[in-house]
């Protein structure tokens, strides 16, 4: 029995009491959900021992992944799919365990600019390759041009589901 097996047979009941429910897209919803769940705790199951989550993660990668090294907590909040105050919890923390600065934007004094300690960029140096490994297994079974066809119609998935945010 597969994991996802009882999630699609309840998407089945469902379509058999309400026939016009679509069944396709309701099965490619949750299993992007199934699948960003088996990861995300991939992760918080390797990143533990780093004294990290996911979340945490993201944040980092996110700041080591900038131009210059820096990003606001709203551009933050964008890059990393999170609301900008749980941005600001996360950052607290990251701060007090020293793996971010917070300082006044040298462009804007009124703004805040977040950056990499160099414990923060120790720490990712130190934890990239188990997260290498945890993303090549995550596409194991798809080949090179598998895995650039569901990138893009990911992307083309998302671009849809992004207007929904401006229509809620």
């Amino acid at each position: 029995m597969h994991v996802f097996d009882a999630t699609e047979h309840r998407i089945d009941t469902t379509c058999a009491r309400f026939p016009s429910f679509p069944r396709e897209p309701a099965v490619l919803v949750r299993l992007v959900k199934h699948i960003a769940r088996s990861v995300h705790d991939a992760a918080n199951a390797s990143l533990r021992r780093h004294g990290i989550n996911h979340t945490d993660y993201n944040i980092l990668m996110m700041l080591y992944g900038s131009e210059d090294g820096t990003i606001t907590p709203s551009q933050l909040a964008e890059a990393a799919g999170e609301k900008v105050a749980n941005i600001t919890r996360v950052c607290n923390v990251l701060c007090d365990k020293q793996l971010i600065h917070r300082a006044p934007s040298d462009a804007d004094r009124r703004k805040v600019e977040l950056r990499l300690s160099a414990r923060g960029t120790a720490l990712l140096e130190d934890l990239l390759p188990d997260m290498e490994t945890l993303l090549n297994t995550s596409v194991e079974g798809l080949d090179a041009k598998e895995q650039a066809v569901l990138e893009q119609l990911l992307k083309k998935m998302l671009t849809h589901t992004e207007r929904m945010r401006g229509q809620a």
